[in-house]
């Protein structure tokens, strides 16, 4: 099994269509055999889906991610679990032991509607943007 996180600094990243990285693990048996750092190369939403596709990726655990990218990721087998902030190889544990906290119902809306507060960040708490309220979900 092959689990990808979008990642910076060691941290799952925020917005899935916006990641420079993802951090890639290979599973045997429950324990993680092998990592590496892939760059995307400043590819868009649709792109990284096919990108972790051809990657082998079967699981992607991130932060906000769009329906758009969403569905790409799904038409692609891969599983998503969104939602998720903190260290990536903290995330990858914790799913690796039926431990992972994310949100099934992830959904990052802030293209669906303009911030007159500036630029988006998802998880950032701009006006009502944060967590569950409007914005990344």
């Amino acid at each position: 099994m092959r689990i990808a996180v979008t990642y910076e600094n060691g941290s799952v990243f925020q917005h899935f269509g916006h990641t420079e990285q993802f951090k890639l693990y290979d599973v045997e048996n429950g324990e993680i055999t092998k990592t590496q750092i892939i760059e995307t190369n400043g590819q868009g939403h649709g792109a990284l889906s096919v990108l972790l596709a051809q990657e082998g990726t079967n699981i992607l655990l991130c932060g906000g991610i769009g329906g758009g990218a969403q569905t790409a990721l799904s038409e692609a087998g891969i599983q998503l679990y969104g939602g998720i902030t903190g260290p990536a190889d903290e995330a990858v544990n914790a799913f690796l032991a039926g431990k992972l906290d994310y949100n099934p119902d992830v959904h990052c809306s802030h293209h669906e509607h303009e911030h007159s507060c500036g630029e988006h960040h998802c998880g950032e708490d701009k006006h009502g943007c944060a967590g569950n309220e409007g914005g990344c979900k």
